[in-house]
């Protein structure tokens, strides 16, 4: 049996047990990056504790919320988004944000999932209100957006269009700050600081990107075309100009080569002029004698027995 002293010491014993089970239940510590408020069935009791350190609850009547005080990452679901130029797009988002207010926090969304949905709902109206009402260019350029026409070749330059060479009237820095001022108008309602928004990817969808992709295809060939025509231009002109020196070359030569004739002729003549001279009869002989020489080597020629040739023949013979 428990003697008498022993239950004397059972009960300080208990009752310190009680008293460390009961301070146990009591305090709780608030880190740095946490804000707490204290619930007690199921509503807020006192200020928010935004004080990190060692604080006290009333045990299993009361209990702590933790909100993180910390900035807070948010990222929407990828969606089809028409622009004003009806060019369906795919719009990628994301934002930070950090928890102000606790207390309507609480009220509003109770904790951090409940938080995500409303900036699901709230951020992604607000982006497809932006994004429909903008025209492509606006989105996917910055407001300092310029073509650089030293690294363009000139192909490239004359396929440019104008809207090409226009700066976005506001640029997709700006159309970031209006979806974030937008939003964030929203925000005290439900206790959140909306500190940022940003797109973090923008694409065709499949049948737009596949007419895009036919369209570059489209006037890569239309350059193409322009060149071989060009091309083909260029080679007519220089076959042009080559066939044109050809002739002045030919009839440069031709001159020339009549030019020395005539000279070849006119010398000829004066030689045989000088040799008729000399001679009147050897010359009329021997321009005979060129003429037969006109007839081939199988010809028979029948010669007047009263022909000069004929007499210089016997008289050669008979010697």
């Amino acid at each position: 049996m428990m003697k008498a002293t022993d239950r004397k010491l059972l009960v300080p014993l208990a009752g310190l047990a009680f008293a460390a089970f009961v301070v146990a239940n009591s305090a709780f510590v608030i880190d740095q990056a946490e804000q707490g408020i204290i619930v007690q069935f199921g509503e807020p009791i006192g200020d928010v504790i935004d004080q990190p350190g060692l604080h006290w609850r009333i045990p299993f009547i009361q209990e702590v919320r933790r909100f993180d005080r910390r900035l807070l990452g948010w990222d929407g679901d990828v969606s089809q988004i028409p622009t004003l130029g009806r060019e369906f797009v795919i719009v990628d988002t994301t934002a930070r944000w950090r928890i102000v207010d606790p207390l309507q926090f609480l009220r509003s969304v109770r904790d951090e999932r409940g938080a995500r949905t409303r900036l699901d709902d709230i951020i992604d109206s607000v982006t497809r209100d932006i994004i429909s009402g903008t025209e492509l260019e606006e989105i996917v350029r910055s407001a300092d957006w310029a073509v650089d026409m030293t690294g363009l070749a000139a192909e490239e330059v004359t396929a440019l269009e104008q809207a090409d060479l226009e700066r976005p009237k506001k640029g997709r820095a700006q159309l970031e700050r209006e979806m974030l001022a937008a939003a964030a108008e929203r925000m005290p309602q439900i206790g959140i600081e909306l500190v940022d928004v940003r797109i973090k990817r923008i694409n065709y969808i499949d049948s737009v990107r596949n007419q895009v992709e036919s369209r570059m295809i489209s006037e890569r060939q239309s350059i193409a075309a322009r060149f071989r025509s060009e091309g083909q231009g260029r080679s007519q002109e220089i076959l042009g100009n080559m066939e044109r020196e050809l002739r002045t070359i030919r009839s440069d030569a031709e001159r020339r080569a009549q030019e020395i004739r005539g000279r070849a002729d006119a010398e000829a003549t004066r030689i045989y002029g000088e040799s008729f001279g000399a001679d009147p009869a050897f010359y009329a002989f021997f321009q005979t004698l060129e003429s037969y020489r006109a007839l081939g080597e199988n010809t028979t020629l029948f010669i007047d027995a009263n022909s000069e040739f004929f007499r210089y023949l016997e008289s050669t013979s008979l010697r």
